[in-house]
């Protein structure tokens, strides 16, 4: 059965230290006990995690690559990523640089249901970036959120997402939300001849996220907006899985920062932001944009982009979706940096329009479709 691999980044004074840590790492990530007492047989030579390669990168750096037997990880996503990273991830100086889950772990986790090609056939945008305006702020009732929904859908939105901060507060609680969004972009829909994109930010307790995920697509969600950092990765798996509820899944950074922030530790930007996402399931992952309010990188964004769309990631592309600090002025920069396939996220700067949101919309349209040359 072919075995899965995890690049880990070593901090490590010298090769010796960096090959002591790299063995630990692979009995630390499966069998955690001592090397002398791992079971010989099935367990020592299939469980045990296997180092396959390691080498200097720079000074005090090392990269290792590490294998794992499927049977460890056997069929849960979670256990899967228990194995990647579960009690390494406490240790200091170590970092997931890169993810190859093999045939047989990619055949378990087929990945995005949708990605890049089923988004754009659901909304009918077959080319060209997506626009997808943000409903906020909290403390909106329903009416009004729904009527900035309505405002987004008839003006061209492509996805009409609700803030992840939006949740099941008596301002708007999640179900009259729902219920009334999904209700004013249908009409928008019905009366532009376009089909906007709903997807409410799932809410709920543990024990009501499968009624209320039901629900939504009941009451005409066309998507669902999970925080699987809060939720967990799992939720986005079942809800990408079920065939019959057939809905797509857009994934929020909420509360992941700390797993990308240090250098040192956690994850690579495109390894959570991309690789585990794919992983998971979803068709679209959001993250903070360079020359934002969050300090990350062009590089590091580029990065995560090149990760959600790479042909030979795990399972289908999916589109990147950067936030924050996107306006018509920045149109011209962040094509150039993106591509077409991505879905950009316009919070607060659209919201100055009002009532008028729709011209907002066109005009960040007009400047994609110069600068990338798509079509309306």
């Amino acid at each position: 059965m072919a075995r899965f691999t995890v690049t880990y980044r070593i901090f490590a004074a010298d090769q010796t230290e960096a090959n002591a840590r790299a063995e630990a790492i692979a009995l630390e990530q499966t069998v955690e006990i001592p090397r002398d007492v791992v079971p010989a047989g099935f367990v020592e030579d299939v469980i045990l995690g296997r180092v396959e390669e390691i080498g200097a990168e720079d000074e005090g750096r090392f990269r290792a690559t590490i294998s794992y037997s499927p049977e460890s990880a056997g069929f849960e996503l979670t256990q899967f990523f228990n194995v990647i990273f579960g009690n390494s991830s406490i240790q200091r100086g170590l970092r997931v640089i890169g993810i190859d889950p093999g045939k047989e772990m990619a055949s378990r986790h087929p990945g995005p249901r949708f990605g890049i090609e089923g988004i754009r056939a659901l909304c009918g945008r077959h080319e060209g970036g997506l626009i997808a305006p943000v409903l906020k702020p909290q403390g909106l009732g329903a009416d009004d959120l729904a009527q900035i929904g309505y405002l987004s859908a008839k003006g061209g939105a492509d996805i009409v997402k609700e803030d992840h901060g939006i949740m099941d507060q008596p301002m708007a609680p999640f179900r009259e939300r729902v219920e009334k969004t999904a209700a004013a972009v249908a009409r928008a829909n019905t009366e532009t001849g376009r089909h906007a994109l709903y997807f409410p930010s799932l809410a709920g307790q543990a024990d009501e996220l499968e009624a209320n995920i039901r629900f939504a697509k009941e009451a005409g969600a066309d998507g669902l907006l999970i925080m699987p950092g809060l939720l967990g990765f799992g939720v986005v798996s079942r809800i990408a899985r079920d065939a019959i509820l057939n809905m797509p899944v857009m994934t929020h950074p909420s509360f992941l920062g700390p797993y990308v922030l240090s250098p040192e530790t956690g994850f690579d930007h495109g390894v959570i932001f991309g690789t585990l996402q794919r992983l998971a399931g979803a068709d679209i992952s959001v993250f903070p944009n360079a020359g934002g309010r969050f300090g990350f990188t062009p590089e590091e964004c580029a990065q995560i982009a090149d990760a959600c769309r790479d042909g030979a990631g795990p399972g289908k592309p999916m589109l990147p979706s950067p936030g924050g600090g996107m306006s018509v002025e920045r149109a011209a920069d962040m094509a150039a940096v993106y591509g077409e396939d991505v879905v950009y996220l316009l919070g607060g700067s659209l919201l100055r329009h009002g009532e008028r949101i729709g011209e907002g919309i066109a005009a960040m349209r007009a400047a994609l479709n110069q600068t990338q040359g798509a079509k309306t």
